[in-house]
């Protein structure tokens, strides 16, 4: 301990004064020095002013020398408080790294949950469902992979991901999985509300196809969909064409540079409600399809998995105004 605090105290009780020092006297010093006023001081820790006055005393007593003085409507610091003020900060500083060494320690040895997360619920679903889980204060560390659906639900069936939330896979990509429908999603085709095809009651094939188009690319579960609907419907490919599965392209673009951008409704939903996108009137009912959370099949599930699951299941419900068709 530095001589200017071995000073403070007397040298036959100075151990027995540390070991009366609490770490709540130390930090209302520090926020009472901080804030150079004990009103603020005390709206700061949440307690009453008389509160923090009281267990200033009490550290002074301990000390045995007055920490602050007034100082018109404020307080200043003694030469012997700011002798203290460097040790206390320490200390506390000290003992909060301590705690959140513990807390660490504590959360490592949980096991994550591991989500698989398609752009078609990474932008509606799950922000909320994660917010729900913070909400609860749970241990378990929580980890969100994005990605194409084949890599998604590789990693799934490898052990590396608990569950996968996104469009039901085709049949021979299920192979070992289960799958929990949710909701139905479906294919638009957005552009801005500035675009010139916005509000329109009707499009011929050869404006669609004026303009730039962003597409899904040819591997995302939504492609197959987007290529039957444009045979279904005779509609010609654009003169420009740029293949992408990006939302925080997709969205740019679309925005910027007047594109037509083919994408699942639930990607777009927040946009479409508001009215800074809008659907173009073509028929892409076709391209209904589920939406829920794959897992592997026979396995039992951890339970900080279901629970998160839950979450996932109450945001749909609580989403149900954004979705062209709610499951249950």
């Amino acid at each position: 301990m530095n001589n200017d605090i071995l000073n403070i105290f007397d040298s036959e009780t100075d151990m027995k004064s540390v070991r009366q020092i609490k770490l709540n006297q130390l930090e209302t010093f520090v926020e009472v020095t901080r804030h150079k006023s004990v009103t603020r001081a005390a709206e700061s820790l949440k307690l009453t002013q008389p509160a923090v006055t009281r267990t200033l005393r009490e550290l002074e007593a301990i000390c045995g020398a007055p920490l602050v003085a007034k100082d018109g409507r404020g307080i200043r610091i003694t030469p012997q408080g700011e002798a203290f003020l460097r040790h206390a900060g320490a200390s506390l500083a000290a003992a909060r790294s301590g705690l959140n060494a513990v807390a660490d320690l504590e959360v490592r040895d949980r096991p994550a949950i591991r989500i698989g997360a398609l752009p078609t619920v990474s932008a509606l679903i799950m922000p909320g469902a994660v917010s729900r889980y913070l909400a609860e204060s749970l241990r378990n560390p929580l980890r969100i992979s994005t990605g194409e659906n084949r890599a998604l639900l590789d990693q799934l069936r490898a052990g590396e991901l608990d569950l996968v939330m996104g469009r039901l896979p085709a049949p021979e990509i299920m192979t070992g999985l289960v799958f929990e429908p949710l909701y139905r999603d479906i294919v638009v085709f957005a552009v801005h509300n500035s675009h010139p095809l916005a509000g329109r009651i009707s499009i011929s094939a050869s404006e669609i196809s004026a303009s730039p188009m962003l597409v899904p690319t040819s591997v995302s579960i939504i492609g197959p969909f987007v290529k039957r609907l444009f045979i279904e419907q005779g509609l010609p490919e654009a003169a420009q064409v740029i293949e992408t599965v990006s939302d925080s392209f997709g969205r740019a673009f679309t925005r910027e540079h007047g594109a037509i951008w083919i994408i699942s409704r639930g990607v777009i939903a927040a946009e479409l409600k508001s009215g800074e996108f809008v659907a173009l009137p073509i028929n892409t009912q076709s391209t209904l399809g589920s939406v829920g959370m794959c897992m592997k099949a026979n396995e039992p599930i951890e339970p900080a998995v279901e629970i998160f699951a839950g979450f996932l299941r109450e945001e749909v419900r609580r989403r149900a105004d954004f979705l062209p068709e709610h499951i249950g």
